[in-house]
């Protein structure tokens, strides 16, 4: 049984603040065995973190948080941009066809781009697997629709931290029986069913600094682009 964080960002998100060197070293000293960054419809800093995984002790799961056309959709596995924008069904397709599965993240948090508002239950239960346990709580009330969801169809469940900043990695992972210490091996238990997940609340004080941190580095890139065209 391995214990993975399926759901995290760095630098390279807009959101996001530490580069994947802290977010493996906080994975390795909480005891993690994998860790996927999932930056927002980017994937380098990813495939950087999968590669360093291995001097970390952890193994690194390739992957990136899509911005489909109604929402989002995290794609573990894929080694190429997804592009962001295309339908719902198309980016699911997107992500299959290079051998990866999607996981539908907050799906019934519409604040938070959750998809389920948009598509039918057919469609979302078409996913490889439902964020059922999502750290970044309020009640806690979307966590469980999505828990009912999942069980109702009999879906593969899983747990993410959301992490944008490195304190906030191993808040909620996912135990995974996987057949071997891979991504692959991993990612295919996931897709299988084979998982428990484990969550608590990130403390509102990691919260509180996560979200003032995003919108001062939000704040920055817009004032930096304005100065860019004035001088252009």
């Amino acid at each position: 049984m391995l214990s993975v964080e399926l759901h995290t960002h760095s630098s390279l998100s807009h959101d996001g603040r530490d580069p994947v060197e802290l977010l493996l070293g906080q994975a390795e000293a909480v005891g993690l065995d994998a860790l996927a960054v999932t930056d927002h419809d980017e994937i380098d800093a990813s495939l950087e973190a999968a590669e360093l995984a291995p001097e970390y002790g952890l193994v690194g799961i390739p992957g990136m948080e899509v911005t489909c056309a109604v929402g989002h959709v995290l794609a573990l596995g894929v080694e190429e941009l997804v592009p962001a924008g295309l339908p719902y069904d198309e980016t699911l397709d997107r992500i299959r066809q290079q051998g990866g599965i999607a996981v539908i993240p907050h799906p019934f948090q519409k604040s938070r781009h959750g998809v389920a508002a948009y598509v039918t239950d057919d469609q979302l239960a078409g996913a490889d697997a439902i964020e059922v346990y999502n750290s970044r709580l309020l009640t806690g009330r979307a966590n469980r629709k999505a828990e009912r969801f999942a069980r109702a169809r009999g879906l593969s469940m899983t747990a993410g931290s959301d992490a944008h900043i490195s304190e906030m990695v191993g808040q909620a992972v996912t135990d995974v029986d996987a057949d071997a210490r891979t991504s692959g091996a991993i990612l295919e238990a996931v897709a299988a069913g084979k998982t428990s997940v484990v969550g608590k609340r990130t403390p509102w004080r990691i919260s509180f600094r996560q979200a003032a941190g995003g919108a001062k580095r939000r704040l920055h890139r817009r004032v930096d682009e304005l100065l860019g065209t004035v001088r252009g």
